[in-house]
Parts: structure tokens; sequence; C-alpha cells
């Protein structure tokens, strides 16, 4: 059994990275970047397995495995789903998200080598994220300890105050159709600034 979560990697474009790779998972699942961010998600399976489960179904007991409730399919997830993928989620909004992306991350990696810094930037489509370490991270292991809580909450608090809210727990930013390449190169002067009184402090 193969299960693809696209929460964080329908960045890459329409279809995330199962439609970009070919991928055939057995299930798929996505949470509220389908909603543009409100509480909801998705999930999808093949008709093989959909028959399975119609086939073990019991109609009195439908209800027990949490799917249902107040907050199933309300009206205000329905609603940001539709937004989402009928404005957001479309092919002619990744090409300008992905390129603003693309141009985010290049701006952060060049602040990084202007000042000798051992960080990266890892890209993803239409985001873009700082690491604490020189190159990718490859495991959940070298991922947390490319983390530094006391830097994340200097970046955050220093990009905030210049007017830019990274995503919290993570030092990311997700491009949108409203994203400008003003904003973007303004990230870059902020990112720039921050990172020289770092090296200067």
């Amino acid at each position: 059994m193969w299960i693809i979560d696209e929460t964080h990697t329908i960045s890459v474009g329409v279809g995330g990275m199962t439609q970009d790779l070919g991928l055939k998972p057995d299930f798929l699942t996505i949470g509220k970047a389908i909603g543009g961010g409100i509480p909801t998600g998705t999930f999808g399976m093949t008709h093989e397995i959909a028959k399975k489960i119609a086939e073990r179904v019991q109609l009195d007991v439908i209800d027990t495995g949490g799917i249902g409730g107040t907050l199933a399919g309300n009206a205000l997830s329905l609603a940001a789903m539709r937004a989402t993928l009928s404005q957001v989620l479309t092919p002619a909004a990744f090409v300008s998200m992905i390129a603003l992306g693309t141009r985010w991350s290049d701006g952060v990696d060049a602040a990084i080598a202007q000042f000798n810094l051992p960080w990266h930037c890892n890209r993803l489509g239409a985001r873009g994220e700082y690491v604490f370490r020189s190159s990718a991270p490859h495991t959940g292991r070298e991922a947390a300890e490319a983390g530094d809580f006391e830097l994340e909450q200097y970046i955050h608090l220093r990009l905030l105050n210049d007017g830019f809210l990274l995503t919290p727990f993570h030092n990311m930013a997700l491009m949108s159709p409203a994203t400008t390449q003003a904003d973007v190169d303004a990230h870059t002067a902020a990112f720039a600034a921050m990172c020289e009184d770092l090296v200067k402090a």
C-alpha cells in the first residue's frame, strides 16, 4: 500500500509531485493547502481500493471512522476549496508562482553566498525555505539538526518588522497569485540586510 501526502508538495504545480513524477499511489491526501489555509483536507484512492472498502463497509457503522462530524464538508471549507482550486492551484497561476519562487530562492542564495553563511535554500516550485546547513537535508534527522530556535526567532521577528511574515515552524515562503516581483525583491533586500547585521554582530 502506497500513500502520498501532497500537503507540502502541491507547490510544485498542478497535481503536485504525484503528477510531476508520474507516481501511481494507492491513496493520495492533501491538507489545508487545498483550501488556501482553511482547516480542510481531502483524500482519494484507486478504484481497486475503493471497491475493497465498499465491500467491507457496514451501513450501521458508517460514521465510526471519524470522517463525519460537525466540521466535515462544512460550507466555509467547501467554499475555500472551490476558490483555491479555481483561482490559485491553476496552471496559469503556477507559471507566475513558480517563477517568483525561483526568484525568491535565487535572492536568498545570493545573500547566503555574499555573506559566506553555512546555510542553504530548499526549493520546491512556488515555495522556498532557508535551513541552517550548507546543503539540503536528506533525512528527518538532518532537517531537525539544521534547526536553530534562537536564530529562527530572530529572523522571523526581524523580517516581520520589515513587513514579511514567514510560515511558522519554518523559514519558508509560499508565492501566491497576488505575490509580485517587487514583493520578492523587497524580501531579498531585507534578508540581505539581516544577514549583513548577523555577520557584523
